[in-house]
């Protein structure tokens, strides 16, 4: 028996069947339980648990202790009086059929993958100016992360870049890319990215690769958020590389960061814009550190840029030899001890220290 099954409490049986459908096509083991006294033993270890309105009245009256990832299954159209029983009982979601299925489908198969063993980090990459090299350095601590055997998501927020699969060398490869997608909001199964996008492997560990391609629109915010968590979700490290102009998206990704890091060469005006850019994520409650990219044209210290820019200096990078060829001949990979990986070590380092900033909305949601 699998423990990671979801445990379905749901006495409408045409509702069930409905259910047992979208297991199937979750490839999820669905368990159902018969009475309250079942769905109690269940209560505390279930990864997901569906209720009905009746399952709902019988848990309020059975006073089933309080434990997240409820979700209350109806109908279209709900019962008016289900949303204040679901607050009541602490669901996370209410959701009707048929409109929820594909958010339902993905919930299932993420409860089918069993919790991380720790939550996935969230970091954003952000240029100073055009050139930075920030998709550069995204990429380079998302292949450092996979050496370390830290499965990794890389997140292309970028519209108007070049993509990021060129900078992996990943643009012939089979997969989707954000005009692909068709997602706009609700809830992605971290399976579902990494059967469907562009990846690179090392030992057991897997870089997914979320790039833009050059044609189309960026992503929605919503689709931003529901990739992120999906990565955060199954323990990822999430890497999204952002553009300097923050539109609605990228700042859908700075609320979800636990560090951000702007990355700057080292040059006064570089310096002082990364100063206007480190007040605006300030303003947003976050708190931006900074990656200095040499040599200075004018001589000055790594330290002294930062100082500059009243940023605190997270790595400094020094030129990274054949880099410019590499990358032309889509061949990178940051050299062992070269400063690219150097500086992504720091930073990854400096992720695994910072305190999880997840980010929260209202306690009970609606998926349809």
């Amino acid at each position: 028996m699998n423990a990671n099954r979801p445990m379905a409490f749901v006495a409408d049986e045409s509702l069930l069947d409905d259910l047992l459908k979208l297991a199937v096509a979750a490839a999820c083991e669905l368990e159902r339980v018969p009475d309250v006294t079942a769905a109690r033993q269940r209560w505390s270890t279930a990864p997901l648990v569906l209720l009905d309105q009746k399952g709902v009245a019988e848990c309020m009256a059975e006073s089933m202790p309080p434990r997240g990832a409820i979700v209350v299954v109806a109908t279209d159209p709900e019962p008016p009086e289900l949303w204040k029983q679901s607050m009541e009982i602490g669901a996370e979601r209410v959701v009707t059929l048929p409109g929820a299925e594909p958010w339902l489908v993905n919930a299932l198969a993420d409860a089918m993958e069993g919790p991380a063993s720790n939550a996935g980090k969230v970091l954003t990459v952000l240029g100073a100016r055009g050139g930075a090299g920030a998709s550069v350095f995204a990429v380079a601590v998302g292949l450092t992360a996979l050496k370390a055997g830290d499965n990794t998501l890389l997140i292309d927020c970028d519209p108007k870049g070049g993509g990021l699969d060129l900078v992996l060398g990943a643009e012939e490869e089979k997969g989707m890319r954000w005009p692909d997608m068709q997602l706009s909001a609700g809830r992605v199964a971290a399976s579902s990215l990494h059967m469907s996008l562009p990846a690179r492997r090392s030992g057991d560990a897997q870089l997914t690769l979320l790039s833009g391609a050059r044609k189309g629109e960026g992503p929605a915010p919503d689709a931003v958020a529901a990739v992120i968590e999906a990565g955060r979700r199954a323990g990822e490290v999430v890497i999204c590389d952002l553009p300097r102009q923050l539109e609605a998206a990228a700042w859908s990704a700075i609320d979800r960061a636990d560090l951000a890091v702007i990355v700057t060469p080292a040059e006064v005006r570089a310096a002082v814009t990364a100063k206007q850019l480190a007040r605006e994520l300030s303003d947003r409650g976050a708190s931006p550190q900074l990656v200095v990219r040499g040599p200075s044209p004018g001589g000055l210290r790594a330290d002294e840029i930062a100082a500059s820019a009243g940023i605190p200096l997270l790595a400094t990078m020094r030129p990274e030899p054949q880099l410019a060829q590499s990358l032309e001949r889509g061949m990178f990979h940051p050299r062992p001890r070269g400063p690219l990986t150097h500086a992504a070590k720091t930073t990854l380092n400096e992720l695994a220290t910072v305190s999880s900033r997840t980010h929260r909305g209202h306690t009970l949601r609606t998926a349809s």
